[in-house]
């Protein structure tokens, strides 16, 4: 199985999961919004299966910082625009394993998708 892990590399949480996969032995391959880019196409594939309401990131400082009248504004439209511009109010880490696709890092949700 190939698994993506998409986030950007100095979250906390990504840093977690990191260690959490390299430590029960899982290979995986990560892609930096920031390094890597994200395209439509990407983002659009992701918001498709997860859908931009669970992937929008309401308790980071990105999302702190954007005007009252945008964040009450947020729609589909606007909130895949404002996850183009700033990947980084996508919550962290999707981990994409070929079959599913799981947004966030819990050990207990990890041990279950991989059967450890």
């Amino acid at each position: 199985m190939s698994v993506v892990m998409y986030g950007i590399k100095n979250c906390d949480t990504i840093k977690k999961a990191k260690k959490w996969l390299e430590s029960n032995g899982v290979e995986f391959s990560f892609h930096d919004y920031r390094q890597d880019g994200l395209s439509d196409e990407l983002l659009s594939s992701l918001e498709s299966s997860l859908g931009w309401e669970t992937m929008l990131n309401k308790r980071g400082t990105t999302w702190r910082k954007l005007a009252e009248e945008t964040k009450d504004a947020i729609n589909k439209e606007t909130a895949v625009l404002l996850m183009l511009e700033n990947p980084a109010i996508i919550k962290r880490p999707i981990l994409d394993t070929g079959k599913t696709l799981e947004l966030g890092f819990s050990e207990s949700a990890y041990q279950q998708l991989f059967n450890l």
